[in-house]
């Protein structure tokens, strides 16, 4: 029995397979309208997420979910081999970047308050295949990025109990490749509890997290306080100056440190769940890009000014940099309270990582069973679980320096796509242009963003620079004189468009450019494994999901109709 129901789901699949090319040409770039999206679509998760969030929630998840990653994780590697004490100017940019990106995000969260944050967004512009991309490119950010800091916890953790090496709680294995070597107990265990409480309820981890990032912010003001009474402005310029490593060194430094700044579109993701979406995401999305970016550079300049940037630690430099002044008391103190917000930002990223895959099991893209919503906790119960245990298990073995470049060119990746999906969406489904106008802009706009990054890259070539400055400049210019834009003024939008959508746009190109090759080849690697995925499962998946859907609207149809029919023997007696 058991043969034949195989040998018949073989079949079935064999012959799903062969109408590949038909599936694909209908499905790649079907879209959706909001309407179908907040209501059709999110009705397949059988129950609805609860509004229990406000905007202080919001801006609170928000920092929280940054803080914890970026400065602890981030900063003392990239001070110590990419800029120098430059580092806080790496930030500076970063954070324009990321603020550029949070107000293209926020545009379409008020207008499409659905769970699938970016994910939703390029699926309703661009259609499903750009979509999946970016969802698949966004949680895989999310479960190394998570995995990453979860593996810093434990750095920091050892400071606060007083270890002098950041490996002493890790347990190290012979025979494995190295970075993949030592096994890290306390971070699966970390994650493990964090997805037991996202399991029970987005609203009490909500207030934890308010609680923990609230001491968070204090203990960021001690740290910057402290940082700027016992450091030296001689350790800003010597030795070698602010930028040793020079211009090149800063922007390098600030695609990197963007990873600091994954955290901000998980507030995206809770449109769902939050009371008044219209009022609170643009509060709570920009307003925690903005605190986040100011903490950030405070506490890179406290630690340049600490410590000469040779001396830096690479692994929990703030609390090193304690040690190194004298402060012993507060390089513990440090620790424990890095880790404290190492647990506030994994809670978020968790948060948002799960309604991400929620919203993809809704299309029909990944097994249906990872959309469904719990009917009590109004939660995604299996989303959740599915990639706690991911992010688990690679906490277990690897180490941060092979996953954090491939996490920032995703991170860049899916930011260009939602601000030319920004442009796009103003210009075309709001103003009503011609799509091929609006797409030669941002073909024009790309190609000359690429042809600036690569005259920085390849020997820094004046003219270069000068010109495809100049022509970045006139083609947006161009755009905006000639192409106007027209948006409803009671719902909050992006405002001087193209400008800060273009902005984005060019300053993801040139962050991307400056990652390594390698970074470049693994992202290939990923992007043709889930386009596989795609050809072999999801396109076959939500074709199938469309043809019921269709069938039963058609039967819905028909048994209204038959009940309206007059019967003959009613006829007949009438």
């Amino acid at each position: 029995m058991a043969a034949a129901v195989n040998s018949a789901f073989l079949r079935h699949y064999i012959h799903s397979l062969s109408q590949t090319p038909h599936r694909l040409k209908k499905r790649m770039l079907a879209t959706w309208t909001p309407d179908q999206e907040l209501n059709q679509v999110r009705q397949r998760s059988g129950a609805d997420m609860k509004r229990k969030l406000k905007w202080f929630d919001l801006i609170a998840l928000g920092v929280g979910g940054m803080l914890g990653v970026g400065v602890f994780v981030t900063t003392g590697p990239v001070a110590l081999h990419v800029t120098g004490p430059a580092v806080f100017l790496s930030y500076i940019i970063a954070g324009i970047s990321a603020l550029l990106s949070s107000l293209c995000y926020t545009e379409f969260s008020v207008h499409i308050s659905a769970a699938g944050g970016a994910f939703s967004y390029l699926r309703l512009t661009f259609g499903e295949f750009v979509g999946y991309f970016a969802g698949a490119n966004i949680i895989m950010e999310y479960v190394l990025s998570n995995a990453a800091v979860a593996r810093s916890f434990t750095e920091y953790l050892c400071v606060a109990f007083g270890e002098k090496e950041a490996n002493a709680w890790r347990v190290e294995v012979h025979g494995l490749l190295k970075g993949y070597n030592m096994l890290d107990f306390p971070a699966v265990a970390l994650i493990l509890l964090i997805t037991l409480c996202l399991c029970h309820s987005t609203k009490e981890s909500s207030t934890l997290n308010l609680i923990m990032t609230v001491f968070h912010v204090i203990f960021f003001g001690f740290i910057i306080g402290c940082g700027m009474y016992k450091g030296s402005a001689n350790n800003l310029v010597k030795p070698g100056g602010l930028a040793p490593f020079g211009a090149k060194g800063v922007l390098d430094g600030a695609a990197i440190v963007y990873f600091s700044y994954i955290g901000y579109d998980s507030a995206s993701t809770l449109a769902e769940e939050i009371q008044n979406p219209t009022k609170s995401l643009p509060i709570g999305i920009v307003g925690s890009v903005i605190i986040t970016s100011a903490l950030y550079c405070l506490m890179a300049l406290s630690l340049s000014l600490m410590v000469p940037y040779d001396q830096i630690s690479e692994k929990a430099a703030f609390s090193i940099a304690f040690q190194r002044i004298g402060w012993k008391w507060a390089s513990n103190l440090i620790g424990g309270g890095a880790s404290l917000g190492i647990v506030a930002s994994l809670l978020v990223a968790m948060l948002g990582q799960a309604r991400y895959l929620c919203a993809i099991g809704r299309a029909r893209l990944v097994p249906f069973w990872l959309a469904k919503v719990h009917p009590s906790t109004g939660t995604p119960l299996n989303a959740t679980l599915f990639l706690g245990l991911c992010t688990a298990s690679i906490a277990l073995f690897t180490e941060l320096y092979i996953v954090i470049e491939m996490i920032s060119i995703g991170t860049l990746m899916v930011f260009y796509l939602v601000a030319n999906a920004t442009i796009y969406r103003r210009y075309v489904m709001v103003s009503k242009h011609p799509p091929s106008r609006v797409l030669l802009f941002l073909v024009f706009l790309s190609c000359s963003a690429i042809g600036f990054s690569l005259s920085w890259k390849l020997n820094q070539q004046w003219w270069g620079l000068s010109f495809f400055s100049a022509s970045t400049i006139f083609i947006i210019a161009l755009f905006h004189y000639k192409v106007p834009s027209h948006h409803s003024s009671e719902e909050w939008s992006v405002p001087l468009m193209p400008w800060p959508a273009a902005i984005s746009i060019f300053l993801n190109v040139f962050l991307m450019t400056t990652l390594k090759m390698l970074s470049f080849q693994r992202f290939g690697i990923w992007s043709c494994l889930i386009t596989l995925f795609y050809v072999m499962y999801g396109v076959h998946s939500t074709y199938k999901a469309e043809e019921m859907e269709m069938n039963n609207r058609v039967g819905e149809v028909t048994n209204v109709n038959s009940t309206l029919q007059p019967n003959k023997l009613d006829i007949q007696v009438l």
